[in-house]
């Protein structure tokens, strides 16, 4: 054995490389690659690293430091992982302990508590001190409260327990679970606790219990269906990925159950991925019928020690109790699955795939790809209207493809009725902001006993406040967006940063009384749709009121069990809910999506309402569409009425042909950000000419973008559009040296510049 053992750690911060550590002479048994230990990184820091590997190579540095400790109670990570989170830092430009801090859950990271010893980060939860009344909660935000950091921090606890005050119990919230929604350090949930307005509680560590289930074997499929598995099967054989594209209603779920049941029976893993949370509420229902408490669930919504409890049934752990299926969201990718044979990646199309902030930014559609590959395992993407790059990987042979094309029981795909608002404007026979077409259809689903859903992705009550005067709008501090009126809460909320302020008496500019709002949200809509529909039982689904865990299964839960009779929400109510009762489907607005000034726009466009369509008519009635827009005559409103995805998808493709876009291409954007928009401005530009110097005209930018301020920082992007048969590799090597060459020009500590990979 060599005198001295080393040890290299992936430290979960932003750095370069992996750093070196001596292995002590008690912990040489104990290390080995994806161990975790403890380690000291800075002065007095102490880290939870992952050992990326061992060697007995003495580094060039002068001090090097030992190993404190290891975790060997915590299971290790496996190879595979290690290698998908290589993948995900090289092909997403990102850092592997920026990796290694979005796969590992906070309670599988050890820490240093006070009596000197280590041990995982069990949840810890906070609660309002007392009960606060809307008065008393107002004043603590007009009073003590004056940080907008702070003011966030305690409003997404309000939004999280959905807190009613007038006296009644304030719910506990997990600390980790606030920080990362509220997007604040621990000082300021500290600051909060020592100012008297939370406390720390005990709550007694969830576990994952196993239900009894009484399994029932897979349903016979239909002979359309068998004849679909039979050809995915073969596909998923020759290629290793296929597509099924299935109209909606079409039976895609009792096929994938078929898929699974075989991999079951082969002694494999499944991971199902879904894009939301609000999803697996039913699909997880309909999977332990069948495979009873093999399955489990992962998602944010969890605790720290259920998140530990998946990990370690994931990984075999626990004897009897293991996880064979995972039905998950994009996170999922990153558990121990030691026997994977099949990924499902289910309405493949959802921009909910891709991680957007902060890095790793990468997509789980595309990373589950190289995550079969390491696992010798197959990948079925599923959706009724995928995403163009998906179709066209079919369409060239690289992916198998199989079409479903008519629904489960011969159900008529729902009818389409396109809503004119200009002319009902015109004609002033708008009511509030519903056309005739639409309240009539809502009178008729209602008086027959029947279900509504009403879509408008936009929250909050109105989008901004206007003065009547002289036309000044209440805008955000720290970003360039205006305030939004949240009514509920009686305040004025920045989505982007989360800070807020109380409801303006006055015009800021001219003190004008005569504020007026604009627009409209969800809220807004509950509130007419209740007063026009006084009986109705009305229920708002968005991120306002989903916060709290168990949220979303409760609406659905309702709406399952004839509860509700409408449904309002976000873009989060169109995907894969299925409920027998539910007839009409109303899209309130969607000229904002359809002229948005991005490629992407009619595609997204088409997706959203034809999946928000598949709600409606799915059993024995055929369901009823109203879409209002102000420009019926559009091509994609034309594509919708015939639900003619390969009408779209044709018009698309060339587009993007002859532009030069994704499939055809693939896109990189780099953002630089500062508090100051001359800095900005200038290493933007020289970024840019470094780019050109080696890229040419494939740089473009650079350009502010629509919301060009966020948090305080200014944001430039610069596009880069890049040939497909071009390496890659050479082309990030190419972008990486001018990235380190202007921040090492800039030594500014608020200058942030990064690259995102495939945006969306």
């Amino acid at each position: 054995m060599p005198d001295h053992l080393y040890a290299d750690i992936i430290i979960p911060v932003a750095l370069e490389k992996s750093y070196t550590y001596l292995i002590g002479d008690n912990l040489r048994r104990s290390v080995k690659r994806g161990s975790r230990v403890i380690v000291e990184f800075g002065r007095g820091r102490l880290y939870t690293g992952v050992v990326e590997k061992t060697h007995n190579e003495k580094p060039d540095h002068r001090v090097i430091k030992q190993i404190i400790d290891t975790t060997e109670h915590l299971p290790v990570i496996n190879e595979i992982q290690l290698d998908l989170w290589q993948w995900i830092s090289d092909y997403y430009m990102c850092k592997m302990g920026e990796v290694l801090d979005a796969a590992l859950p906070s309670g599988l990271k050890a820490v240093k508590d006070r009596s000197g010893s280590y041990s995982t980060r069990n949840e810890q939860f906070i609660s309002l001190s007392k009960s606060y009344t809307e008065k008393e909660l107002n004043n603590i935000f007009d009073g003590i409260i004056r940080s907008s950091a702070r003011t966030r921090l305690l409003l997404k606890y309000l939004e999280i327990t959905g807190y009613p005050g007038k006296g009644s119990v304030p719910e506990a919230v997990g600390i980790s679970l606030l920080i990362r929604e509220a997007s604040v350090s621990p000082g300021v949930m500290t600051a909060l606790i020592k100012a008297n307005v939370l406390r720390q509680v005990q709550v007694e560590s969830a576990r994952l219990p196993d239900r009894e289930v009484d399994r029932i074997s897979p349903f016979e499929l239909s002979p359309v269906q068998e004849e679909v598995r039979e050809k995915l099967s073969s596909q998923l054989d020759e290629k290793g990925l296929a597509l099924l594209q299935g109209v909606t209603s079409s039976g895609k779920t009792e096929i994938y159950i078929h898929l699974i049941e075989e991999q079951i029976r082969s002694g494999k893993q499944v991971l199902y991925l879904l894009p939301e949370i609000a999803l697996t509420a039913q699909i997880i229902n309909r999977l332990r019928r069948h495979f009873g408490n093999w399955v489990g669930v992962y998602h944010s919504k969890f605790n720290d020690s259920e998140r530990v409890e998946v990990w370690r049934r994931v990984a075999g752990e626990f004897r009897g109790r293991e996880y064979k299926i995972i039905l998950g969201v994009r996170s999922s990718i990153f558990l121990p699955f030691v026997n994977l044979g099949l990924i499902i990646v289910d309405e493949e199309h959802d921009s909910s795939y891709k991680q957007i902030d902060p890095a790793p930014r990468y997509n789980a559609r595309d990373a589950s790809t190289m995550l079969a590959r390491l696992h010798n395992a197959k990948v079925l993407f599923g959706s009724a209207t995928p995403s163009l790059e998906t179709r066209y990987n079919a369409e060239t042979g690289k992916y198998g493809l199989v079409e479903l094309s008519e629904r489960f029981g011969k159900v008529h795909m729902p009818g389409i009725i396109l809503a004119d608002t200009s002319e009902a404007y015109r004609r002033k026979i708008m009511v509030s902001h519903f056309t005739p077409q639409l309240l009539n259809a809502i009178d008729e689903a209602l008086s027959s006993n029947e279900q509504v859903v009403l879509l408008r992705n936009r929250r909050g009550f109105a989008p901004f406040i206007q003065c009547r005067e002289c036309g000044w709008i209440p805008q955000c501090n720290s970003c360039s967006v205006s305030m939004t009126y949240h009514k509920n809460i009686n305040r004025l909320i920045c989505h982007y940063c989360g800070s807020s302020s109380g409801m303006l008496a006055k015009c800021g500019n001219c003190s004008s009384t005569d504020l007026v709002m604009k627009g409209y949200g969800t809220e807004k809509l509950e509130d007419e749709l209740k007063a026009l529909y006084p009986e109705a039982k009305i229920i708002r689904m968005d991120m306002d009121t989903t916060r709290r865990k168990g949220a979303f299964d409760r609406i659905i839960s309702d709406l399952e069990k004839g509860k509700t009779d409408i449904l309002i929400g976000t873009q989060m109510i169109s995907k894969g809910l299925d409920f027998e009762g539910l007839t009409v489907v109303g899209i309130v607005n969607v000229d904002n999506m359809l002229h948005f000034p991005d490629f992407r726009s009619h595609e997204k466009c088409f997706q959203l309402i034809e999946q928000v369509s598949g709600r409606a008519g799915r059993r024995s009635k055929k369901g009823k569409v109203i879409v209002q827009t102000a420009d019926p005559n559009h091509p994609v409103m034309n594509q919708v009425m015939f639900h003619d995805y390969m009408r779209m998808y044709l018009a698309q493709r060339d587009e993007r042909r002859e532009f030069g876009y994704p499939p055809f291409t693939r896109l990189i954007r780099i953002f630089v950000k500062h508090k100051d928009r001359r800095v900005v401005k200038e290493t933007s530009q020289a970024l840019a000419g470094l780019l050109r110097k080696s890229l040419g005209k494939r740089v473009l930018g650079p350009e502010f973008p629509l919301i060009s301020r966020i948090q305080s920082y200014y944001i430039m992007t610069i596009l880069l559009k890049i040939e497909k048969d071009k390496p890659m590799i050479k082309v990030k090597e190419l972008i990486d040296m001018a990235l380190k060459k202007t921040r090492d020009r800039h030594k500014s500590q608020s200058l942030r510049i990064y690259a995102d990979v495939d945006p969306l």
